[in-house]
């Protein structure tokens, strides 16, 4: 094992994790409306579902892709649809009615986890790591260990923004402070497309 390119990678997955981007944005955005306990599985389908998107990837996907080129601006535009689908949904959130959470539903485990096929920043993180880092050590175990790092990271990365999330309840109180945080939010989400856009206009 090369010990050099795991410290590489270590370095790459934490900033790649913790920097902003879609699925931090609605981590921050459950902790807020939601809490840490009803957010949990919103939390573990974005760390566990980008893991196996990784492990996929790193195994065969990626040779898919480069067979079909094709299929990447249709799972491109895909995923652009469907993170203006998620804004909305992130800017209309209803303001919690209590402790606990809010009146509406958080993202389940398997939305957060399907939401990684889609995700732009997700697929360039996968494709990125497995071409950059796959000599870490011999093939399967390379794949095993750079989608292991990225699963714990993950957990602690999506924790961290949930919990950042949940503090702000304390500046956030109002139903109308709320409001305008989940807007935000949701204008934050659709910033994150422009550089997916801004890259075929260029």
């Amino acid at each position: 094992m090369s010990e050099h390119l795991l410290a590489g990678f270590v370095i790459f997955a934490v900033v790649t994790l913790f920097t902003p981007g879609p699925n931090n944005i609605m981590l921050m955005a459950s902790g807020l409306n939601y809490g840490l306990r009803r957010a949990m599985p919103h939390l573990l389908g974005v760390a566990i579902g980008f893991a196996v998107m990784v492990l996929a990837v790193g195994i065969g996907l990626g040779a898919v892709f480069n067979a079909f080129p094709a299929l990447y601006p249709v799972i491109k535009y895909v995923g652009v649809a469907y993170l203006l689908y998620l804004a909305w949904v992130v800017a209309t959130a209803a303001p919690p009615d209590t402790e606990g959470g809010g009146k509406g539903h958080p993202i389940t485990f398997l939305q957060a986890s399907a939401f990684q096929w889609v995700n732009p920043k997700a697929w360039v993180m996968a494709v990125g790591a497995v071409a950059t880092y796959a000599a870490i050590a011999a093939f399967p175990f390379n794949m095993a260990i750079i989608a292991g790092i990225f699963g714990a990271i993950g957990l602690v990365s999506a924790w961290a923004w949930v919990i950042f999330g949940q503090a702000l309840r304390r500046l956030v109180r109002t139903p109308r402070a709320i409001r305008v945080f989940n807007i935000a939010m949701g204008l934050l989400l659709v910033a994150s497309i422009v550089p997916v856009l801004v890259e075929d206009w260029l």
